[in-house]
């Protein structure tokens, strides 16, 4: 199977944000990857939901929405409302994280869960069952274009294990530092989803490096 391609809208060009989604678009690029930063839970800010609104309705593409943001279940409704097919939620900004995944899904969409780099992948024992998606963060969150942080890789490896053992469906996608020398290694450790912006988006022909890492093997996953 081929991994699914989530490109980051963070490094796309904001003054010509019309044609960078229509060139994602015409790509192999699975799902459009949406980051929401408040500048409290994250030292960023990035967009909200004017954007979001905007976006939805020239992309062809399932929007991976990313609340990088403190109480995401207050926007709930207002996710759903922007055409949003997953809402991601971190797991250290959410005190009742099984009400709100619940509150995801009673919105229509399929709800994601995601851990900061010095989260372990233990705290999700009693939620994993509950979750379509685990977002690992291989860098630290707020600003794009950062290096990969190694132990993601074994990271990877003990949340699949923790998957299979649960008889969750879950898919694992990795955000931060993806590009040529991680991306495999990741997929092999059994990554599901890979998002990459800057490798992306700053790169000379974006749709030959969107192809590129659809064309990564997912079945060479090992645990």
């Amino acid at each position: 199977m081929k991994p699914i391609i989530s490109p980051s809208l963070l490094s796309a060009d904001f003054a010509n944000l019309q044609r960078d989604v229509e060139m994602l678009n015409r790509s192999e690029a699975d799902w459009l990857h949406m980051d929401v930063m408040d500048g409290v839970f994250v030292p960023n800010i990035s967009f909200g939901f004017p954007v979001l609104e905007a976006v939805s309705k020239i992309s062809k593409k399932p929007l991976d929405v990313h609340l990088m943001i403190v109480k995401p279940e207050r926007y709930v409704a207002q996710t759903a409302k922007c055409g949003a097919m997953m809402m991601t939620v971190h797991y250290e900004a959410c005190t009742h994280l099984h009400r709100t995944v619940q509150e995801i899904h009673a919105a229509g969409m399929k709800a994601g869960v995601s851990l900061n780099p010095s989260t372990p992948v233990s705290v999700l024992e009693d939620i994993i069952g509950d979750v379509e998606l685990v977002l690992l963060m291989s860098v630290n969150p707020g600003f794009g274009g950062q290096k990969f942080i190694e132990n993601t890789i074994q990271k990877v490896q003990r949340l699949r294990q923790l998957i299979q053992q649960s008889g969750s469906h879950a898919l694992i996608e990795v955000d931060g530092g993806v590009q040529a020398d991680t991306a495999p290694r990741l997929v092999q450790a059994g990554t599901d989803a890979l998002v990459s912006g800057s490798y992306i988006f700053k790169a000379s022909d974006p749709i030959a490096v969107i192809r590129s890492l659809k064309e990564l093997d997912t079945e060479t996953k090992s645990v």
